[in-house]
C-alpha cells in the first residue's frame, strides 16, 4: 500500500502556492482587463469557498483518515475504432475521456503519465494504466484542457499529442502561456469565460466552474479554469474537469446552453470534506448537479486512478450508486465506466 508524502501532493495539487499563502508578483501567464473573476493579477470564484490555505493543509496531512489503496489495478485496454458514427465515449483513467462523436475524436484532459506530477520520485502514482495504449489512440482531432493541475495538465502527454496529431488544445486563459512554452509550435487556443472556441470539428464554450490553479509556488490562480459546453455532429455534451458544486451556481450556469446528451461529471477526491468541498465535489453534489445541468445521460469520471485525496478508491461508485437510487436515477443513465470501457451513448 501506499502513502503520500507532503513534498508528492504539494507537487502534484499545486499546493506548493499553499505552502507560500499563494504568493503573487505579476501574472506569470495572463495579461488582461479586470473583470468578476480577474483581479489584474489573478483569477477568483466570484462566490462560495476560497481555497485552504497552509494550517489547513498541515492539519489535513497530518491526519489519520486516509484510506489505504491498492498498488495496482488490472485493466484491459482497447483498441478504439479509428471514427465512429454516433457517440461513444471510453474511460482511459482519472479525467481523460476519450469522445468519439460523430466522426470528431476529443480527448479531455489526457494524462498518460506515470506520476500526477512535475517530479518523477515523489505524487501520486498511476494505479490504474491508461485504457488505451497511447500508440493506440485514433486519430486525435482535439483537445480539451479544462486547467493546469497536474493531474489535468501533463505537458509530458500534450507533447506526444502534439508530435503525432499537431491537434488544437481548447483552453481557458493563461494556460495556452504554459503550453506554448513547453511545446513550441501547439496549436493552443484560449478563452474567457462565456467564450466560444473553434477547433478539430467542434465548437465548444467554456463555462465557469468552481476551482483555481497552480503549478508551482508563485502562481497560484495565475491562469484560468472552466468547463465545456461542446457543439459535436450528435449532440451537445457538457464536460467538467473540476469543481466544487458551490451551491448549483455551475450546473446553472451550464444549463443555460443545454440540453445536452451527455455530461461528464466527477465524482472522486472530495474527503475530507471540511477541506475539499469548496473544490471538488461529492457523488451526492454530482447527482445534484447532474439534473440541474438538464443533461439526458452522464459518465462519472475523476476517481480512481490517483489517490489523490483521503476516501478509499471504490467509494465514489459505491456512493454514486446510492445517491442515484435516493434521487430514483437508474444507472444505466448515470454510468460508471472503468478504465478501458466504452458506452455507446444512447441517443
Amino acid at each position: 500500500m501506499k502513502r503520500r508524502t507532503l513534498l508528492g501532493l504539494a507537487a502534484t495539487l499545486g499546493a506548493g502556492a499553499l505552502a507560500t499563502g499563494g504568493v503573487t508578483m505579476g501574472n506569470s501567464y495572463y495579461s488582461g482587463p479586470k473583470s468578476d473573476h480577474f483581479d489584474g493579477e489573478a483569477f477568483f470564484n466570484p462566490d462560495g469557498i476560497p481555497p485552504k490555505g497552509l494550517r489547513d493543509l498541515l492539519r489535513w496531512q497530518l491526519g489519520k483518515d486516509r484510506a489505504d489503496w491498492p498498488d495496482s489495478i488490472g485493466v484491459t485496454q482497447i483498441r478504439p475504432d479509428a471514427r465512429v458514427a454516433d457517440l461513444r465515449v471510453t474511460m482511459i483513467g482519472h479525467a481523460s475521456v476519450l469522445i468519439q462523436a460523430g466522426g470528431v475524436n476529443i480527448l479531455t484532459d489526457p494524462v498518460w503519465s506515470k506520476r500526477a506530477s512535475p517530479l518523477k520520485i515523489a505524487g501520486p502514482a498511476r494505479v490504474t494504466a491508461p485504457g488505451i495504449a497511447f500508440d493506440h489512440l485514433p486519430p486525435i482531432d482535439v483537445v480539451l484542457l479544462s486547467h493546469n493541475h497536474y493531474d489535468h495538465m501533463d505537458i509530458s502527454t500534450l507533447r506526444r499529442l502534439h508530435a503525432r496529431y499537431a491537434m488544437p488544445v481548447l483552453t481557458p486563459l493563461g494556460n495556452d502561456t504554459i503550453l506554448r512554452a513547453a511545446i513550441p509550435g501547439i496549436d493552443a487556443r484560449a478563452g474567457d469565460w462565456d467564450d466560444v472556441l473553434e477547433g478539430g470539428g467542434i465548437s465548444t464554450r467554456l463555462l465557469q466552474c468552481h476551482h483555481w490553479s497552480a503549478r508551482g509556488t508563485r502562481d497560484r490562480s495565475h491562469a484560468l479554469w472552466c468547463s465545456f459546453a461542446v457543439e459535436t455532429p450528435v449532440g451537445r455534451i457538457y464536460a467538467m474537469g473540476d469543481t466544487g458544486y458551490d451551491g448549483g451556481r455551475p450546473y446553472e450556469v451550464a444549463a443555460r446552453y443545454g440540453p445536452y446528451r451527455l455530461a461528464i461529471i466527477p465524482i472522486g477526491a472530495y474527503a475530507p470534506r471540511w477541506f475539499m468541498k469548496g473544490q471538488h465535489q461529492n457523488p451526492d453534489e454530482a447527482v445534484a448537479g447532474f439534473r440541474v445541468a438538464g443533461a439526458k445521460h452522464a459518465l462519472a469520471h475523476h476517481w480512481g486512478t490517483f489517490q489523490l485525496t483521503n476516501e478509499a478508491r471504490e467509494e465514489p461508485p459505491e456512493h454514486l450508486r446510492i445517491a442515484l437510487a435516493a434521487a430514483g436515477i437508474s444507472t444505466d443513465v448515470f454510468q460508471t465506466v472503468v478504465p478501458g470501457a466504452t458506452w455507446d451513448v444512447p441517443a
